[in-house]
């Protein structure tokens, strides 16, 4: 996400550099090109007026801090001013004093809030609480089917009743979640091609008799200005206290998510990345504005390796990577645990600076390579996977041969493995110990 708006912001930050001062004229140059980077990205146009006028009083009424210069200075500058812009804090879910707590989510039809439903009761769940759905959108077409589909792949029950008034479901269903003791319901409500007054009407009515802890607006990324002026329009009418910004990973500009908080004063929650059911962050407003930079997303990067493996296995990698004992069979194994933390492209962009690089080289990560690597090591025998020295030419041919690929594969996966044999040795600390952050990454 928001990779055209880095790329513009990387390339007003490289004219700036190497330059021993900064002067009114240049940064006024500069803020007029980040100003039109970020009107480009579909951003408000008064929050992108506000923005540039702080960073340039900032700027100018600044001295060359130490050990910086004057690009890097910029570049700090519009790193707060965007963390202020997009929330500062992360604004976590409330809980309800007295259970259950009740999550409303609202939204326009296509913004992806069923799924939405699913995305956040798995989360939930995963932090050891006891999540309840409710089909209260009886006018799409399956949408309680969809619900109840969901619910099915987490593990979660959905309560429904047809086509019953959505208002008496939702009364009902808080009265069973107190029965049999869910703590957190999840309310699927009914959507419109537009705002109108039979749905407002329909919602506050709910709001009223379930009396939720929060109600969380559904808002498709993609729509750009439209996602603000909808959260706008539902704050004013209904009242919301956050968003929930689906399909980030799409063409979506980054306008929605640094013109929503300005605009209506409320946080931006989590952020939809994609249709599976994982595909789902916190919003960090200092995470997301270093990624807008290029300065990448380590923490998040981390956050993603250890739910994809165990304490118990980063623990062995560990062991096997002092010792040198790292094997054709490891990299198969941590190639599927790197699947797990998600889309590789996704990924990248966490790192600090590949973003850029991507683009500059016209790169592109087919994943389906992924695939091919796991076809040959499993095309190996067992000696050959712990040993692959003794991968001599002929076992070279039978292993193209019997994964479906080429020998040159074969060839160029050996050479790939042999790197990163070398680059494990190379990260080892002085004293033998890995440095913390691949410590991290494997749990």
């Amino acid at each position: 996400m928001f990779e055209s708006l880095t790329l513009r912001l990387q390339s007003v930050f490289q004219k700036l550099r190497g330059r021993g001062t900064l002067s009114k004229q240049d940064v006024s140059l500069a803020m007029r090109e980040i100003r039109r980077a970020l009107l480009q990205a579909d951003v408000n146009f008064k929050v992108v007026k506000d923005f540039v006028a702080q960073v340039e009083q900032a700027a100018i009424g600044s001295d060359i801090l130490s050990g910086l210069d004057p690009g890097q200075q910029v570049v700090k500058l519009v790193h707060q001013n965007l963390i202020s812009l997009l929330g500062e804090k992360v604004a976590k879910l409330k809980v309800a004093s007295k259970p259950p707590t009740i999550i409303m989510l609202v939204g326009l039809q296509g913004s992806g809030k069923t799924t939405a439903c699913a995305k956040l009761a798995r989360l939930i769940k995963q932090a050891h609480r006891f999540p309840l759905l409710v089909a209260a959108d009886i006018y799409r077409p399956a949408a309680i089917d969809q619900l109840e589909k969901l619910g099915q792949q987490l593990e979660i029950e959905v309560f429904s009743r047809g086509k019953q008034d959505p208002v008496k479901t939702a009364q009902e269903a808080v009265h069973y979640a107190q029965l049999k003791g869910w703590d957190t319901i999840i309310i699927d409500t009914a959507g419109r091609l537009h705002i109108n007054k039979e749905l407002m009407r329909e919602l506050k009515q709910m709001k009223k008799k379930v009396q939720p802890t929060e109600i969380l607006l559904i808002a498709d990324a993609m729509t750009g200005q439209d996602a603000v002026n909808i959260a706008s329009s539902f704050d004013e009418q209904l009242g919301i206290d956050g968003v929930v910004l689906t399909k980030m990973d799409g063409d979506a500009r980054g306008g929605a998510a640094l013109s929503i908080r300005a605009v209506t004063g409320k946080p931006i929650k989590f952020v939809g990345l994609g249709e599976k059911l994982e595909m789902i962050e916190q919003f960090h407003p200092d995470r997301v504005a270093s990624r807008i930079l290029g300065m990448g997303d380590v923490l998040t990067f981390i956050e993603k390796a250890e739910q994809a493996m165990s304490k118990k296995e980063a623990e062995e990698l560990e062991r096997k990577l002092r010792r040198d004992d790292f094997t054709l069979e490891d990299f198969m194994g941590s190639l599927k645990q790197l699947k797990k933390m998600g889309p590789l492209e996704q990924l990248l962009d966490m790192i600090p600076g590949m973003g850029r690089l991507k683009a500059l080289k016209n790169f592109e990560f087919d994943e389906s390579e992924i695939v091919k690597v796991e076809a040959i090591i499993s095309s190996m025998t067992t000696e050959e996977r712990v040993n692959s020295s003794i991968l001599n030419g002929s076992r070279r041919r039978r292993i193209a041969l019997g994964s479906g690929t080429l020998i040159q594969d074969v060839n160029a996966l050996l050479k790939q493995f042999a790197q990163v044999r070398k680059m494990m040795k190379q990260m080892k600390g002085r004293k033998g110990s890995l440095p913390a952050g691949l410590r991290f990454l494997g749990g």
